[in-house]
């Protein structure tokens, strides 16, 4: 099976624009949630002690969360860690990515209020995102981010519904 492109958000849901009060009559529409992934190399995760590209998202995008799936284990001389960052601000916690191979969760949580307004929308333009790690000798895997594509101001098409 192909792959095909499409520009712009994809909404799902059974009713475009609200007409009454009840649900069935008034909008449902969402956005569908978008994947990127990128393999990483047990050279070029070593290597990557100062930001590596890793992503590119649209402008208007909202993160929704990131995974590392370590296929090999990741060794380390004492804690190997793992971070995501766009324009310079880290938008995840360093997470310990060493001792086993398997899925580690890259928190998005207590990064403050720049991540947060960041996560929420990326901005106006396309942005890059960067992976940083810290303390790896050795291991593989693959980096994946999930993410809602939006219009560049952040909104949906037709523009959601406000209380």
């Amino acid at each position: 099976m192909g792959l095909s492109s499409h520009l712009g958000a994809w909404l799902v849901g059974t009713v475009k624009d609200t007409t009454g009060t009840t649900a069935g009559t008034m909008r449902n529409m969402g956005a569908t949630v978008a994947t990127q992934t990128v393999n990483i190399s047990a050279a070029s995760l070593a290597a990557a002690t100062t930001a590596t590209q890793a992503f590119v998202l649209p402008a208007g995008t909202v993160i929704i969360g990131a995974q590392f799936y370590a296929t090999t284990t990741v060794t380390s001389g004492s804690t190997a860690t793992l971070k995501l960052s766009i324009n310079g601000t880290d938008v995840t916690a360093a997470t310990t990515i060493s001792g086993t191979a398997g899925v580690f969760g890259l928190s998005m949580s207590g990064t403050g209020a720049t991540a947060a307004g960041i996560l929420a929308n990326v901005g106006t333009s396309d942005v890059i995102v960067n992976f940083t790690t810290a303390a790896v000798t050795g291991g593989a895997g693959t980096l994946l981010i999930e993410y809602a594509v939006r219009n560049q101001d952040g909104t949906f098409a037709p523009i959601p519904y406000t209380a």
